[in-house]
């Protein structure tokens, strides 16, 4: 590698703004992010699907994917019977 062309590399301190903070290999020494992977609610499971028109539901009844919430209540139906 040529001498002098290079950046510096840094141990770079991300935080976000929930709070949540490590490190990593960066040519900055502070890195700052608005949404991270603990906080997004992709990767923590709070995502809501946004419904337009009952778009989700014809999905759903034309491949015949049943809710999570309808299973768990038609469970609770077979049993109590």
């Amino acid at each position: 590698m040529k001498k002098g062309i290079h950046p510096e590399y840094y141990q770079a301190k991300v935080t976000c703004a929930c709070g949540n903070s490590w490190t990593v290999g960066s040519t900055k020494k502070e890195i700052s992010l608005d949404i991270c992977s603990a906080c997004h609610p992709f990767f923590t499971g709070k995502q809501k699907i946004v419904d337009t028109a009952g778009r989700v539901e014809k999905f759903r009844r034309k491949y015949g994917i049943k809710d999570k919430t309808t299973e768990v209540i038609d469970k609770k139906k077979k049993t109590k019977k």
